[in-house]
């Protein structure tokens, strides 16, 4: 469905997309994860013809699309900040690309009715959108979004105005949406919990270039590389004896740990020296001085935890990594 080639785009002597290449397929879902100022977004605003390419080529079912106008290539954009009309109720905001395609009053009518329905919106259509909270007006965003049937639907960061709670909660009902709909999607986003939760596929950009790309389950499990795993969550890097010291055995390259892979247990393997706890909504998160190793990062239950009691630590092998070793993480 969707061929990027070669995609570059530079804005005087900055390159801001530095040959990309990416596909997707029908009914698939891409998240173009990473940091800001890497380039996703103007990869995305490439992709929906809102910034020249300087080389290289956007195909759409194989019709390249280079010339071709944002109006007319039958995309849909859907942003953080929604774009809702103000002066409009709801249902004039989702009805409006439906006018635009010159669709019927009563036909037009219960399109709108069956998208508020979709988005979980029932009985919303005369509101005002000013008078929404943040999350129902990225829903009626979203509902406008599909009433174009678009055949490619983008999403730039479409989740990040709203609060964690709120963004995690209408991530998982935004993929439910996509699929329910069969709709193809490029989805761009910093939050790496947002990617996996939306997307079937994850493309990690960093500085420009995609450096890994893959079934999202694949990337979140095998970081290609340091920086990778760096940037979608994994925060103790050991090698060497640290590492077959924490892990019980010898390690080729760098074993890349997330912070749940050391969890605070009464038989744990590993001991060390609380040097920092916070507590947060469901965890105490610890950084622990461990002999011979360093400092790890680390899980406890208990928000008694305080700096300078000695824990053990149990190992968590399936929130372990093996990245190759001779690169720096990213920060």
């Amino acid at each position: 469905m969707l061929e990027l080639d070669d995609v570059t785009v530079r804005f005087g002597e900055t390159v801001a997309v530095d040959d990309v290449s990416l596909s997707l397929d029908e009914g698939q879902v891409l998240a173009v994860l990473g940091p800001s100022g890497c380039g996703k977004s103007t990869l995305l605003r490439a992709v929906a013809g809102l910034e020249v390419l300087t080389a290289g080529s956007v195909r759409w079912r194989g019709r390249d699309l280079r010339g071709v106008p944002t109006h007319k290539r039958g995309f849909a954009l859907m942003f953080q900040d929604g774009q809702l009309f103000a002066h409009a109720s709801v249902a004039d905001n989702i009805a409006y690309p439906l006018r635009l395609r010159g669709v019927a009053g009563a036909a037009r009518g219960r399109r709108v009715d069956e998208l508020l329905e979709l988005v979980g919106l029932p009985g919303y259509g005369d509101r005002r959108t000013p008078t929404l909270s943040g999350g129902e007006q990225q829903r009626v965003a979203l509902a406008r979004s599909l009433a174009a049937d678009p055949g490619l639907l983008l999403l730039d960061e479409p989740l990040s105005a709203l609060d964690r709670s709120l963004r995690e909660r209408l991530a998982g009902d935004l993929r439910e949406i996509l699929v329910e709909t069969g709709t193809t999607a490029v989805l761009v986003t910093h939050d790496h919990d947002e990617a996996f939760t939306i997307a079937d596929r994850m493309a990690v950009m960093l500085a420009g270039r995609v450096v890994q790309e893959g079934a999202t389950a694949d990337v979140w499990r095998v970081p290609a590389t340091r920086a990778v795993a760096d940037f979608i969550g994994y925060e103790t890097f050991l090698e060497g004896e640290a590492a077959r010291s924490v892990l019980g055995e010898s390690v080729d390259g760098v074993a890349a740990l997330r912070r749940r892979a050391l969890r605070v247990v009464v038989d744990g393997s590993v001991s060390g020296v609380v040097q920092r706890a916070v507590a947060v909504s469901d965890a105490v998160h610890l950084e622990v001085e461990v002999p011979g190793v360093g400092t790890v990062s680390a899980l406890g239950d208990d928000p008694g935890l305080e700096v300078g009691q000695e824990v053990r630590l149990g190992l968590d092998r399936s929130a372990v990594a093996m990245v190759p070793d001779g690169e720096p993480a990213a920060r």
